[in-house]
């Protein structure tokens, strides 16, 4: 299993939870075993497409899933990921 971290402003989309527990695999398949969890949480990381969203950042054990293989990353059993949706103000 691996755990993906949920920030608080994603909460709202996954009944609070700030934590998954899924079956390790790709970070593509990681993302479809969380978006089976929380269906409200469908849309928010990926787009229409199925690609990450440009405003958030994704984390595989500290390393930006951008730099490292973006959806097919591997997502080994023990792992973290950390889903970092950007936050705007002014």
């Amino acid at each position: 299993m691996t755990t993906v971290k949920l920030p608080g402003a994603l909460r709202q989309y996954s009944d609070g939870a700030a934590t998954a527990d899924v079956p390790a695999g790709s970070l593509a398949a990681v993302l479809d075993a969380v978006d089976a969890r929380f269906p409200r949480l469908v849309g928010r990381v990926r787009d229409e497409q199925g690609a990450l969203r440009r405003f958030v950042n994704v984390y595989v054990d500290g390393v930006d899933a951008r730099e490292s293989g973006g959806l097919t990353t591997p997502v080994a059993d023990g792992a973290e990921v950390l889903i970092l949706p950007s936050v705007a103000g002014g």
